[in-house]
Order: structure tokens, then C-alpha cells, then sequence
């Protein structure tokens, strides 16, 4: 039987999520909810099969419902989290898990005390690319492991499809730090095990409202160096990398899902029978999601990973070393 899904939140990543998931055929699109009433019958007419409820209990009672998947705001995640285990729901939650420290690690401890299913959606956890220098990186292909380097550039911030999502120019719960940071971050974690904050330092306008436009961070896995720069400004086409420099071989991800290597001379390009990436990430972490549910093996990353991811992105932030 196909996975019923009640969906919170039906902006962008939901529509996303939406989508792809019925392409993928193994979901039951059962409900969604929005704040914004008119988000929720401009999806109706698209998924005109998807019941829109008056609210989130509503959604989360449903008997048809087997994953409440959360694709609000960040600050909300908590509550809606809580009362989905409350009813004894397994979660799907887009990250950040949260804004506030103390809160996910309280959230974290309630979902282990009743021992149902939480993942985040952290699409590395999942895509080709990173399957491969993970692959890569456990067989000891790469040799010794000398840095990893992570590089973000946006013009603007936030990016032309995100204008209806202002919370994400805000520093209360936005910023490409938390937004796009984060992936790469817990990319390094899956590759190299916890990461410890060395030092950072971040810059804000003067407003104390809007998000952060220049950060530059020392990190470190065990023994493995992470630098992390990022900013926001300017004219210019995005720049989205991460780089593993290995003494035998290095990889390198542009863009999320174009992975190239080198053992010296130039980069060749990984992956090259894939036709399109982005759409094998999508239904990868779709199939890793219904064997999650059915608890076969699988790549999903938990809230316990979102936590630590959480814990580094809010320390780069505050500059709380």
C-alpha cells in the first residue's frame, strides 16, 4: 500500500514535495494544510484529490496519515513535531530542524522516549553525488584526507524562486547559513563524523532584522580541517561548492548535484550516465523514505543528525564558540 502522507505547510518545498511524490507513484497524497488559505486552493486545483483541512489536528488525526511531513517555517517545527508523536505519527521535516538549541535537543530526547520514526530532509543524505564520495572517502580512495572546503555565494539572498518566503531575508529563522550552510555541513558530518566550530566570524546590516551577508568559519571533523566561506551580494551567477582534497584523490560538488575528481591534473566529470541528477536525488530520497518507514536499511538523517548539523549552523551564527 502506498504511504499516506498529511502535509504541513504547502509553499514552496511543499509543492516540491508534492510533486515529486507523485511522480514517484509510492505516496498517498491524503491532505495538506496552510496557513495562507489561498496556498491551499491554488493546490487544490493542482492535486485536486488532496483533501485541505481547517487545521494542523485536523491533518495530524487523520486515520489515512502514516507521515506528517512539516515544510513550514523553522520555529514551528517543534510544535508541529510534538503533537504528530503525540498521535503516534512518524515525522519528515525540512531543516533546520530548529532555530533554537535547546528546543531540538528537547524535541530530539521526546521522539528516542517513544521510539517512532523522525528523519530530515537533508537531500545529501540521499543523491548519487554524495553516495559516491562517501563510497570514495570509507574505501580510502581519496588517501589522507587534508581539508574540505566549503564555498556559497548567492546574488541576491534570498533567490528569485524563494520572494514569497520573506522569513528567509530574516535572521530570526532564515539566512543561506541555516538554508544552504546546513546541507553542506551535514554532508561533511555523514563524510567525517561530528563537526567542532574552531572560530567565526559573521557580519549583519545594521538593521538587527535581516539575515547575515558574510561568513567566514574554521570547522574541524576529527582530524579534518573544514573551511567554510559564504556571503551574499553583488551581481554574479551562484556559486554552490564543496571541495574534499585527498593527497591521492580529490572531489569536488557544484551546484548539488555535479561531482567531478581529480588525482592531479584536471577535473573529470563523475556520474556522467545519470541524465538528470536533481530528479535521481528526488526519487532516491523518496525510496529511502519508504524503506525508513518500513524499517529496511537506508540514508535518511535524523533529527539526532539535524541536531548536531543545528548545533554548528547556530554556533556560526552567534559566533558562540
Amino acid at each position: 500500500m502506498a504511504l499516506g502522507i498529511g502535509f504541513i505547510g504547502l509553499g514552496i518545498m511543499g509543492n516540491r514535495m508534492l510533486t515529486n511524490m507523485s511522480a514517484h507513484g509510492g505516496f498517498d497524497l491524503v491532505c495538506g494544510w496552510d496557513p495562507d488559505q489561498a496556498t491551499g486552493a491554488a493546490v487544490k486545483q493542482q492535486y485536486s484529490s488532496l483533501q485541505i483541512v481547517q487545521n494542523v489536528n485536523e491533518l495530524i488525526a487523520h486515520s489515512n496519515v502514516d507521515v506528517v511531513y512539516i515544510a513550514s517555517p523553522p520555529a514551528s517545527h517543534k510544535e508541529y513535531a510534538l503533537a504528530a508523536a503525540a498521535a503516534g505519527k512518524a515525522v519528515f521535516c525540512e531543516k533546520p530542524l530548529g532555530i533554537d538549541i535547546e528546543q531540538s535537543r528537547d524535541l530530539v530526547s521526546a521522539f528516542d522516549d517513544v521510539g517512532l520514526l523522525n528523519a530530515v530532509n537533508f537531500p545529501l543524505a540521499n543523491s548519487p553525488a554524495a553516495d559516491m564520495m562517501k563510497a570514495e572517502v570509507d574505501a580510502g580512495n581519496l588517501g589522507t584526507v587534508i581539508s574540505v572546503d566549503i564555498r556559497l555565494h548567492f546574488a541576491p539572498w534570498p533567490r528569485g524562486w524563494q520572494h514569497s518566503a520573506s522569513w528567509l531575508s530574516q535572521r530570526t529563522e532564515g539566512g543561506f547559513v541555516r538554508e544552504v550552510g546546513s546541507h553542506f555541513i551535514y554532508l561533511t558530518e555523514r563524510l567525517f563524523g561530528s563537526s567542532e566550530l574552531i572560530n567565526a566570524c559573521t557580519l549583519y546590516p545594521d538593521d538587527n532584522v535581516s539575515c547575515e551577508t558574510n561568513v567566514q568559519a574554521q570547522l574541524s571533523c576529527g582530524n579534518v580541517p573544514v573551511s567554510f566561506s559564504a556571503s551574499a551580494g553583488g551581481v554574479g551567477p551562484d556559486i554552490v561548492e564543496f571541495t574534499v582534497w585527498g593527497d591521492k584523490k580529490s572531489y569536488r560538488l557544484t551546484l548539488w548535484d555535479q561531482l567531478f575528481s581529480t588525482t592531479g591534473e584536471s577535473w573529470q566529470r563523475e556520474l556522467v550516465d545519470i541524465a538528470d541528477a536533481r530528479q535521481e536525488g528526488y526519487m532516491r530520497t523518496l525510496d529511502n523514505m519508504l524503506a525508513w518507514k518500513e524499517g529496511k536499511d537506508c540514508s535518511m538523517a535524523s533529527f539526532a543528525h539535524a541536531l548536531s548539523v543545528q548545533e554548528s549552523v547556530e554556533a556560526i551564527l552567534s559566533g558562540d564558540i
